[in-house]
């Protein structure tokens, strides 16, 4: 994802799937608790008013809005953790088979904090 917009300015953006569908509204950013990057979005979908997590990377803002590079079936049948609290790094490793992305980038330690949450929510104080 690009590294120079703020994560907090996702939110409110309208997300898309790799074929231009739209999928929902970007309603919070989780953060690597690591190093702070962004890393997950919650996206607000359908009549149900359901946030599905959609990763980060490889998603690009393109015209001031967001676009996952996954069908928007997939993304709608992502694990439903809820939202504003810390993904744990059993949710995150659920998301990552999900979209069967690359487990060497997955969470394997706690943060030298100790602090053994992951995906905090980009804005909210500890």
């Amino acid at each position: 994802m690009q590294t120079d917009i703020d994560p907090r300015s996702l939110i409110g953006r309208k997300a898309f799937d790799r074929n231009g569908t739209k999928i929902g509204t970007v309603d919070e950013v989780y953060l690597d608790d690591a190093t702070g990057a962004p890393e997950w979005a919650a996206v607000r979908t359908g009549l149900f008013s359901r946030d599905a997590f959609v990763p980060l990377e490889p998603s690009k803002v393109v015209d001031e809005s967001l676009h996952v590079p996954y069908e928007r079936s997939l993304i709608k049948d992502a694990p439903d953790f809820g939202v504003g609290r810390h993904l744990s790094p059993e949710q995150e490793l659920q998301l990552y088979h999900h979209y069967g992305l690359d487990l060497s980038e997955a969470p394997e330690t706690p943060s030298p904090s100790g602090d053994n949450s992951f995906g905090r929510v980009a804005g909210q104080e500890d």
